[in-house]
């Protein structure tokens, strides 16, 4: 009897932990708007315009990482990412001013890009056997929420005993430290032969002439927007807006008093809630199609962040809130990356996902630096959550009219 390929491979175990440390230390920015805003004195979009960028960038490089490692091989990209990442705290953690935020948050993107959801994702999926592929692409994304779970608290431990900068420093060391593990990460290529003799710009130029590539990439706009918006606003947004955690309290008891910490908090309970909303998003996508599992989702998050925005702001409905957005927060990554795969093959994932995954920082981006700007201007967050709902509902109805076969026309060993 042929055996079953085994699910966890020293590949996708090094995957995970490679984008949870770059994901803790991303998911922690949020927790430093209000520190460096009250040392400098900046209105809150100078901070929010530097994160923004950092996601721009990684958008941009995300696509150029991926077609790195086809080039030069996944391990050298990784290097080159985790450098670069490091290289950019290290740089922030010596800046005084807005305009050097800015600038260095360039190379911390293009090392988010270089460690995480594009190269690894890629890697990741040439390694795994086909029925273990969508669960495999869910478990190396739920690796992101687990830093996420532990990210913003430990910012936010640090910050009580240490300055922000050196907060910066020791997170470079940990970004480096985890390329030890790259010695066990070994992937074949795991491409036909047809699909070995198409040259990128042919697969390129396929994708972009069909019509679902252009609806997946539009669709994941929103993501991009939604998830970005709170995860560099919403500590400082529970932190100002939240009512009072009361003396005597469940969160009390266990040590919650601040709103401040209930802000970090909430940024983990996304992460711990995700873990399980993208485990079951990869065992959903390898039964069902996952463009009505990806429309489902964003319904989901559009009637969450409504209803949320609708009520009045309480310890209670932060938690709620986070749990019910955690648990559809990175569940779309493994259903857009696997219907990436499946439509335009494994050669050029890393590719075709980091052209589609750039939409995903355009949307980054506007929720960032809208977030912060409409602060300024108004003192409020309201509006810019109202956007994010709109965009979730447009993303629910592009999804719908994806044509998800193998694209005709594409070579098939």
């Amino acid at each position: 009897m042929q055996s079953r390929a085994p699910l966890f491979t020293p590949v996708l175990m090094v995957g995970c932990i490679i984008i949870m440390v770059s994901f803790a230390v991303r998911a922690s920015f949020g927790v430093f708007q209000i520190p460096i805003a009250e040392e400098f004195a900046w209105a809150r979009s100078e901070f929010s315009l530097a994160i923004a960028i950092q996601n721009l960038a990684w958008g941009i490089g995300q696509p150029i990482f991926g077609a790195l490692a086809e080039k030069i091989g996944d391990r050298k990209a990784i290097i080159i990412g985790a450098v670069v990442y490091a290289v950019g705290l290290l740089l922030s953690a010596n800046s005084a001013t807005p305009i050097e935020h800015q600038t260095y948050a360039w190379l911390v993107g293009f090392g988010i890009a270089g460690t995480g959801f594009g190269v690894i994702l890629a890697v990741v999926g040439r390694a795994a056997s086909d029925e273990n592929r969508s669960m495999s692409l869910a478990i190396a994304t739920a690796a992101g929420s687990a830093g996420q779970v532990f990210g913003a608290p430990v910012a936010e431990w640090m910050l009580s005993f240490m300055s922000w900068q050196m907060t910066f420093v020791s997170f470079a060391g940990v970004i480096l430290a985890m390329l030890l593990t790259l010695p066990m990460m070994r992937a074949p290529a795991m491409a036909s032969r047809a699909e070995l003799e198409e040259s990128m710009g042919q697969i390129l130029g396929k994708a972009f002439r069909d019509p679902s590539y252009t609806l997946i990439f539009l669709g994941f706009f929103s993501c991009g927007y939604q998830l970005a918006f709170i995860t560099a606003h919403f500590p400082a947004f529970v932190t100002e807006m939240c009512g009072p955690i009361l003396a005597g309290g469940v969160l009390h008891n266990i040590g919650i008093t601040t709103t401040s910490a209930l802000g970090a908090v909430a940024i983990s309970l996304i992460g711990l809630a995700n873990i399980a909303g993208t485990l079951l998003a990869g065992w959903a996508g390898k039964r069902y199609s996952k463009k009505y599992l990806l429309a489902g989702i964003y319904v989901g998050r559009t009637v969450i962040a409504a209803a949320f925005i609708m009520f009045p702001i309480t310890p209670v409905t932060v938690i709620l809130f986070s749990v019910g957005m955690g648990a559809l927060w990175l569940a779309t990554v493994p259903l857009t990356s696997g219907l990436v795969a499946h439509i335009y093959g494994l050669r050029y994932m890393g590719t075709l996902y980091g052209i589609v995954f750039f939409s995903h920082q355009l949307g980054s981006f506007l929720g960032v630096w809208l977030g912060g700007r409409m602060y300024d201007i108004y003192g409020s967050y309201t509006g810019v959550w109202w956007i994010g709902v709109a965009v979730g509902a447009f993303s629910a109805i592009v999804h719908l009219p994806i044509r998800e076969k193998r694209l005709e026309g594409l070579v098939t060993a």
